[in-house]
């Protein structure tokens, strides 16, 4: 009785002989007791295996095994090689990253189920059918490369989602600690920071090019993102924004100012986002004073900026006379509307700014706003002529940086 022709697989490879599917298929009938050896001693020797609840040993990585033989020896069989039987590799990959078990042991484990199989093929192989062997190996390998790249790709998408959710959640409980929606004591504990901490406002500032694509600017947040990760150990939390934010983060107790976190974290933020860098700590002896120490680094930061200090690490003792320049009185709103002129011109409003803030240097204060140098004249010509301030004074010049530091507008 003639045998039923050998079916050709749907990958365009030669079909399998009849002795090549007729080894296979004495393999069959030794699936479960193949699948408890795996997961019972194989797997213990891989690092970290053992320390898996039994239940997930004896039943989830039995049965992905199961379904991986079963799946190999019916692809033998009937020749077929369907993307969507490598769902379940999907599903146990994605748990496995949710679980934290490292990817090199979650594909250590498929190579040797892959191996405990070749040596099972062999077993079974007399003599006279190497050549089915080879066979069943060639199509062994090239199926385990598939399933290898499903599950690889499956768990580290799973793994850079938890991380997304994680690192969202972190920017809410943030979020709600310095705005006051949240108690602050609540917030500490999901954020798992005790003690006194360290508030850290940071300004790095972003080029606003029209071009640039939302993707550009994420890239560069998570490069802000990974010097704040290496300077305070991951154990920091932080909201960041297009031109910096906010990082809470454990006060070292040789460094309870936070001096030298900023200088480390300066550096680490220049070389990676460039030289305009600005830095400032406060500590927060408790939860809540977390919101007073935020706005009070963000304050220091502002004035430093205002009041043309170079970038770098700021300190309140830097800042003394123009933050209480910046402070509210009687006189602030009077001040504050010495800039009234210039409310429909903010164009000028920033001229002036980033004039002061390059201590009057035409040029530099040119090439920060992409501008000629005349054009910064007429500006500042402008301005004069508008509020009555001679900037070039003293005089001016304070009341001038009074006034920009009181306007409710002005750059926070």
């Amino acid at each position: 009785m003639p045998s039923t022709p050998p079916s050709a697989p749907d990958d365009g490879r030669p079909a399998l002989s009849p002795a090549a599917r007729a080894l296979a298929a004495r393999c069959e009938g030794r699936v479960n007791e193949l699948a408890r050896r795996m997961a019972r001693e194989s797997f213990e020797r891989l690092p970290g295996y053992s320390e898996l609840p039994t239940d997930v040993k004896d039943v989830e990585v039995a049965a992905t095994v199961r379904h991986g033989l079963r799946l190999f020896l019916h692809r033998v069989r009937d020749g077929r090689n369907d993307a969507g039987d490598y769902r379940l590799f999907r599903e146990r990959a994605a748990q496995r990253a949710d679980e934290g078990m490292p990817l090199h042991t979650l594909l250590r484990s498929h190579s040797t189920a892959v191996h405990v199989l070749w040596q099972a093929l062999r077993d079974e192989t007399a003599v006279g059918e190497e050549g089915a062997l080879l066979e069943l190996v060639d199509l062994l390998l090239r199926s385990h490369e598939a399933v290898i790249g499903a599950v690889a790709e499956t768990y580290l998408d799973e793994q850079a989602a938890l991380a997304a959710e994680r690192r969202e959640h972190h920017r809410s409980l943030v979020r709600g600690l310095l705005d006051g929606s949240l108690p602050p004591a609540r917030a500490f504990e999901e954020l798992r920071l005790e003690g006194p901490t360290l508030v850290v406002h940071l300004y790095v500032p972003c080029e606003r090019d029209p071009d640039a694509s939302a993707v550009a600017e994420r890239r560069r947040t998570r490069r802000v993102q990974t010097v704040l990760d290496r300077t305070f150990d991951a154990g920091a939390a932080s909201l960041l924004g297009a031109d910096g934010g906010h990082v809470i983060a454990p006060r070292r107790p040789d460094d309870t100012d936070g001096v030298r976190a900023c200088e480390e974290l300066t550096v680490r933020l220049r070389q990676a986002c460039g030289d305009d860098v600005r830095v400032a700590a406060v500590t927060a002896a408790t939860p809540r004073d977390v919101p007073t120490a935020a706005r009070t680094a963000t304050d220091i930061v502002r004035v430093a900026r205002a009041c043309g200090r170079p970038a770098g690490v700021h300190r309140m003792d830097d800042v003394l006379l123009e933050y209480h320049l910046s402070r509210h009185d009687e006189s602030s709103d009077r001040i504050a509307a010495l800039l009234d002129p210039l409310g429909a011109r903010p164009e000028l409003i920033e001229t002036l700014r980033v004039h002061i803030e390059h201590r009057h240097e035409r040029r530099s204060t040119a090439h920060r706003l992409g501008l000629h140098p005349n054009t910064v004249d007429n500006r500042l010509a402008r301005i004069t002529e508008l509020t009555g301030l001679d900037i070039a004074s003293p005089r001016g010049n304070a009341l001038a940086l009074a006034a920009l530091l009181l306007r409710d507008d002005a750059p926070r």
